[in-house]
């Protein structure tokens, strides 16, 4: 299948890569230049210009993949909306807010074409592993995208439609939200090893022991067991942790819908005050799981 990637970042890249490795037409653009020359060495068509895209297409139905930050969906939309013919289908797989989304949805479709929102989770590992997407839109533009989404949950990921805009970026977003909760769960109890009564514990070894076996196994668990493994005291980590928007969102949402979420809102909680200077073991060690699986930056605020 011919598909368009525009955004080659850390999943962006990556899913660019996989497809084309795969044999699907890819064609990459990006906003500087220098991943676009990356993508073309695996075998991707350089789209140096957005116009770029749409000649690469010619008379087939255009299908764009938009890997960006959320704040920048809607000025990108605007510009591609201005230059795609009808019946084009857009893609975000970035983590926006599900209801800017469905708002989004409504004017893609004013100007012929299709939205399709694919949550998407993997981080930098889902080249290798497979990539775990969740899609909402028109059932028959999902259809159309099922090759690529195939390629893309290999070997090791999946896939589903969960129903009309909006519905994949708000499971995802509820994803995020878990994820949230499970990160600060593991790392208040990593904490507790290691300031409890019990010093010089080994860390790593008690991760290694939980992998086998155990109710906390989990890959989130593994990649905080190879962090503490390579660096047993976190040195060089300040402790700042950086919040993405979907625990946030999914707060407003639970807020709205009068439903108690305690255990995000503190771990939510806790992000915005290691922000502030509140930073200790714990908090340092998020900082090196967003490292782990999300390849995020061990010190944001450097």
């Amino acid at each position: 299948m011919k598909i368009a990637i525009a955004g080659l970042g850390r999943m962006g890249g990556q899913i660019a890569q996989k497809l084309a490795e795969a044999g699907h037409k890819v064609i990459a653009h990006n906003r500087s230049r220098e991943p676009i020359h990356e993508a073309v060495k695996y075998g991707a068509m350089a789209a140096y210009e957005k116009t770029d895209v749409v000649q690469a297409f010619e008379n087939e139905q255009l299908i764009l993949w938009v890997m960006i930050p959320a704040e920048v969906v809607d000025e990108q939309l605007t510009e591609w909306l201005a230059i795609i013919p009808k019946g084009s289908i857009i893609i975000d797989g970035g983590n926006s807010d599900y209801r800017l989304t469905k708002e989004r949805s409504k004017k893609v479709s004013a100007k012929g074409s299709m939205l399709l929102d694919v949550g998407t989770s993997g981080g930098v590992w889902g080249l290798k592993n497979g990539f775990s997407m969740m899609v909402g839109g028109g059932k028959q533009a999902f259809k159309k995208i099922e090759p690529v989404l195939s390629t893309l949950s290999g070997p090791a990921g999946a896939y589903a439609y969960f129903g009309p805009s909006g519905a994949g970026h708000f499971v995802k977003m509820v994803h995020n939200a878990i994820e949230y909760g499970m990160m600060e769960s593991l790392a208040e109890g990593y904490r507790m090893l290691k300031e409890g009564p019990y010093r010089e514990l080994d860390l790593a070894a008690a991760g290694g022991v939980w992998q086998k076996g155990s109710v906390v196994n989990s890959w989130l668990n593994e990649l905080t067991r190879q962090a503490l493994s390579e660096n047993p005291q976190l040195e060089g980590i300040d402790g700042v942790v950086a919040e993405s928007g979907e625990a946030r969102w999914t707060l407003e949402t639970a807020k709205d819908m009068e439903l108690p979420m305690p255990a995000i809102q503190t771990a939510f909680d806790i992000r915005l005050k290691s922000q502030k200077g509140e930073v200790n073991f714990a908090t340092k060690l998020l900082a090196a799981m967003r490292n782990k699986f999300g390849g995020h930056d061990l010190n944001p605020n450097k």
